[in-house]
């Protein structure tokens, strides 16, 4: 966020706008409704974490910036791409109305993709709370709090979506850390070990496979484990 004036517009909005998209709020000291909407904005812009711009001009001491909008009313918003006015509104809008205006500023970068992208808890919350059915919000969360040891919340967090493999990686991990089993040092010695006893145990053969959903399909061990595995027992 900028504050813009007269002297700096042409640079700071005109020409900055031809290599990011840049909002532009125009607004005054002694307006009210100005005050409500500037931090919803401050906030939604600075959500896209670069992707849209925000640059502020105080009316009253910009007179010649209002003049070129031919501002009747504010706050007034304007969305300028390629040197262009592009989109604009006038008045306090609610957040959920902002957060759709920039975000169509940004193609491919939704406000709840950017905040996935940000991965500190606040923000996945957040994309949660915007998109409750967002599986990589969900993923992303609940593997945060089973790190932090959180794992009634990772849980619960990660209930909805059990059926993805994904969820299914991190409910695993879950699993094997309330068993005091972790997933660093040698785990090729603990796989082999519990493959010699899968044949005769079926509590290693659970294990051997909670380990394997673990690690994920991703790791080379846990397509090369299910085979030999299955050979054993068929």
């Amino acid at each position: 966020m900028r504050d813009v004036t007269d002297a700096t517009f042409s640079t700071d909005v005109i020409e900055r706008s031809k290599s990011v998209p840049v909002v532009v709020d125009l607004w005054a000291a002694w307006c009210g409704p100005c005050r409500t909407l500037g931090p919803i904005l401050e906030k939604v812009v600075a959500e896209t974490a670069g992707a849209v711009e925000l640059a502020k001009v105080d009316v009253d001491a910009n007179p010649m910036v209002a003049q070129a909008f031919q501002v009747q009313s504010i706050p007034a918003v304007f969305a300028l791409r390629d040197g262009r006015v592009v989109d604009s509104f006038v008045g306090a809008l609610p957040e959920a109305a902002v957060r759709e205006f920039v975000s169509s500023l940004a193609p491919g970068a939704s406000a709840t993709d950017q905040l996935v992208e940000r991965g500190d808890e606040a923000s996945l919350r957040e994309a949660l709370a915007l998109d409750p059915a967002n599986q990589a919000a969900g993923v992303a969360l609940g593997d945060l709090l089973r790190r932090g040891d959180r794992l009634e919340e990772a849980e619960a967090v990660l209930a909805p979506f059990a059926h993805t493999l994904e969820a299914r990686t991190v409910l695993a991990r879950l699993r094997l850390q309330r068993q005091g089993v972790s997933l660093e040092g040698d785990l090729d010695l603990l796989l082999e070990h519990l493959l010699d006893q899968a044949g005769a145990s079926e509590d290693a053969r659970t294990q051997l496979l909670e380990v394997l959903d673990a690690l994920g399909p991703e790791d080379p061990r846990y397509v090369a484990f299910r085979r030999r595995l299955a050979s054993r027992l068929y």
